[in-house]
């Protein structure tokens, strides 16, 4: 019996990533809401581990060509296909609009892709829904257009900070053929995208926690004053992660201060950074553990004492959003120590549910110092942090909204 193709197709920059497990929560959800789809994929995976729940996806997933030159006869053949769409002529002169602004090499391969994906689309797809406002949206934008079909996004961090002004307008303006709806997962990226929205309509919808795939929170017993420290984060190693600052900061804190910091994640700073330990005198004092699958990361969330994200603004704009690793050491009674960064304080309230700390090294010392010397208040604040969480920050209230959307997407007027 033949499978009828789904109805969605869905964009991501690569799958699996390590690094995105929030998107591979939602798309899980999606399916277990009855929402069919396909995934096509920009890159092909790097991490060579998967989380639990890249397991537990049903659909589907197909590859982009991830460089034009590496499947020429597909390109070839998909361009063929693609000018003889009725909307071909209209993203063409889109795209060149577009180029003429951005004369980019990552620019050409968006369209050479989205060829592709509007010639080998099943005739079955009714819309499409891309994860990240800058290169899966201009992919799923052009293809759409090729194929006469609406197309939606979510939004998240660095593809609405470092996106220009003009493409945003554009992809959120019905007249330059923009989305039909968009989401983001956070109030600061939520306000910033409806003040430049023309038409399309872009709701709030935090990613959440499926708590039910975390283990209910350890029975802590809570160190003492003069106890050992045990600090840990989780995060890639790029710039906006802060580590450099806080790698500055370790080396500043009392003598008399025991401490052991853990870090859970890949990136291309880990070099520099172990460098900058090793020159501090702090070496042996850190663990970089590289990339972690969900489990260990859980197990060294229940193994620690304090958590640290000491995000910051990177010199090009790229910041954080609401890191989901956040609700997660939350979910394990985990203290956390971060910065007043993009939208963490819509989660953490200074003093009530963490402390947030400019992101200096000094200032991020003095918290480490203060949350080390008053084991109780960081008590108190992981308790109220994990009652927050479970009180606002479930998963389905969002997953309902975006199934509305996708369906009235896929549907109009029913």
């Amino acid at each position: 019996m033949s499978v009828q193709p789904p109805p969605l197709a869905v964009l991501v920059k690569g799958w699996p990533r390590l690094s995105e497990t929030f998107i591979a929560q939602e798309l899980v959800a999606l399916e277990e809401a009855g929402q069919s789809f396909e995934i096509w994929s920009l890159r092909h995976p790097t991490d060579v581990k998967r989380h639990p729940l890249h397991h537990r996806l049903q659909a589907r997933v197909r590859y982009l060509p991830e460089y034009l030159y590496q499947e020429p006869d597909r390109i070839w053949a998909a361009r063929a296909t693609a000018r003889a769409l009725p909307g071909y002529a209209e993203a063409y002169r889109i795209w060149r609009a577009d180029l003429r602004r951005d004369p980019s090499h990552n620019r050409i391969r968006r369209f050479g892709q989205a060829c592709v994906l509007a010639a080998e689309m099943p005739a079955e797809v009714l819309g499409l829904y891309a994860h990240f406002l800058h290169t899966p949206s201009s992919v799923a934008r052009y293809a759409a257009i090729m194929r006469g079909l609406p197309w939606s996004f979510s939004a998240h961090a660095k593809d609405i900070w470092t996106s220009p002004d003009w493409e945003l307008r554009e992809k959120l303006s019905h007249r330059h053929h923009g989305a039909h709806f968009g989401a983001t997962c956070t109030g600061f990226g939520a306000r910033h995208l409806q003040d430049l929205a023309e038409g399309t309509p872009v709701d709030l919808i935090y990613h959440g926690l499926d708590l039910a795939r975390f283990p209910q929170p350890p029975k802590r017993q809570w160190r003492k004053a003069d106890d050992p420290l045990q600090l840990m984060s989780v995060g890639r190693l790029v710039e906006k992660k802060g580590f450099d600052r806080l790698i500055d900061a370790l080396a500043l804190l009392p003598q008399d201060l025991d401490w052991h910091w853990t870090h859970i994640g890949g990136g291309g700073l880990g070099d520099l950074l172990q460098d900058m330990a090793q020159d501090a005198g702090i070496a042996q004092r850190i663990t970089w553990r590289g990339a972690c699958d969900q489990p260990e990361v859980i197990e060294a969330m229940r193994r620690s004492d304090l958590f640290v994200l000491p995000s910051r603004v990177a010199a090009d704009g790229d910041r954080d959003g609401l890191p989901n690793v956040l609700m997660e050491a939350a979910s394990q009674l985990l203290p956390i120590l971060s910065t007043p960064v993009s939208a963490i304080p819509e989660f953490i309230d200074s003093g009530t549910h963490g402390l947030l700390s400019d992101d200096d090294p000094a200032a991020l010392a003095r918290s480490i110092t203060q949350l080390a010397q008053e084991p109780q208040m960081a008590a108190l604040m992981a308790e109220a942090a994990l009652d927050r969480l479970r009180r606002d920050f479930g998963m389905d209230p969002g997953i309902a909204q975006l199934v509305d959307r996708l369906r009235a997407m896929q549907h109009p007027g029913s």
